[in-house]
């Protein structure tokens, strides 16, 4: 790759064969979300001219059958096409790990009718030698990650937080249907908080490592929320309420971990969670769970797994005084606005009232 600005791309010459075709230029690049500015890594599209782009891409942009000279052009452009928000691309993908076009037009092209600018994007980064994204297409969807290449120049960019230890995209992309659909659940989780302005993309960490005495909690992600606070999210697709539970008693683990270090006399030793979350003058208290049910096959609505997780959740000792936890559905979610009151706080005396993120109990 270069990092000099992309050239200008020449006319398409006037003969007859450029005046029929369909795509005689290329268009205004859209501008991209507010929140992707300054979110650019130096990367520019494939400087050869007549580089095609790779054959089966699951684009729904006009092409012509015919090749020749008039042609050439139309590939150059269709090959820089999108090259603006490469990088804003290939940083997504390295933090959310798997997305498909829909989900990336969503966060960076939001206004943009279509996803053809970004698959032209994608198609750019696909055609780096060693390539920077891969795809896997399942059911006519395809569904996008980064190479280790692409995950080595994200991470030169200085942007992105360390990943190590976390699943790559591609096997989530190769893997059965669950563990996919659940992280694409999550991206439309990223998606939701974004529309409502309650977090930007860019702070979702997700799959980071927080030590307990009984072994690492891993939370689905952790999102920095518009007002600096913080918050765990879990995604649940098909896991048994078992399992669920056993998940919210290590936050339980986590938040009653001791302290770790020697400190001194201006300043004692603090837990992980304090060192992490509670701010330099432990303002902050310990961050609210926040568990997001979303559909799955032969499994029940995810308002009603909601109901019955609340019901078994309420019996945690710590849930309602030392740990907030929260609940939604995606499809509320998605229809409502994460900002909205959608949030069930699990606990006794709470019953079904709805709240939003700002009127959360905090944990004492």
């Amino acid at each position: 790759m270069t990092t000099a600005p992309t050239p200008p791309t020449p006319p398409a010459p006037t003969d007859t064969a450029a005046t029929a075709s369909p795509t005689a230029g290329p268009a205004v690049s859209p501008a991209p979300s507010p929140a992707a500015i300054g979110r650019r890594l130096s990367v520019v599209a494939d400087q050869t001219p007549d580089s095609p782009a790779p054959a089966g891409c699951n684009s729904s942009s006009e092409s012509t059958d015919v090749l020749g000279e008039a042609s050439r052009p139309r590939k150059a452009a269709a090959a820089k096409a999108g090259a603006d928000i490469r990088g804003e691309v290939l940083l997504t993908l390295a933090q959310l790990r798997l997305a498909t076009p829909r989900q990336l037009k969503a966060l960076l092209l939001p206004r943009q009718q279509g996803t053809d600018h970004v698959r032209r994007a994608l198609r750019n980064l696909l055609a780096e030698s060693p390539a920077l994204v891969g795809r896997t297409n399942r059911a006519q969807q395809s569904y996008w990650y980064c190479t280790p290449a692409g995950l080595a120049e994200a991470a030169a960019s200085g942007e992105l937080a360390p990943t190590t230890g976390r699943t790559t995209g591609k096997r989530i992309a190769a893997s059965k249907t669950g563990l996919r659909e659940h992280s694409l659940a999550l991206v439309d989780t990223v998606i939701a908080f974004h529309r409502a302005g309650a977090a930007d993309f860019a702070d979702w960490p997700v799959e980071g490592a927080h030590p307990t005495p009984a072994g690492n909690l891993i939370p689905d992600g952790v999102v920095l929320l518009a007002d600096g606070a913080s918050a765990f999210m879990e995604i649940d697709r098909t896991m048994s309420y078992a399992r669920l539970i056993a998940k919210l008693e290590r936050y339980d683990a986590y938040r009653n971990a001791p302290a770790s270090g020697r400190g001194n006399a201006a300043r004692p030793p603090r837990s992980h969670w304090q060192e992490t979350y509670a701010g330099p003058p432990l303002q902050r208290s310990f961050p609210p769970v926040l568990f997001v049910f979303a559909p799955a096959p032969r499994r029940a609505a995810p308002d009603t797994r909601e109901a019955v997780f609340h019901e078994r959740a309420r019996n945690v000792a710590s849930v309602n005084y030392k740990l907030t936890v929260a609940t939604t559905t995606v499809p509320l979610l998605t229809k409502t606005g994460a900002g909205k009151a959608v949030w069930r706080i699990v606990g006794k005396g709470h019953g079904e009232e709805h709240r939003t993120l700002a009127t959360l109990p905090k944990a004492r």
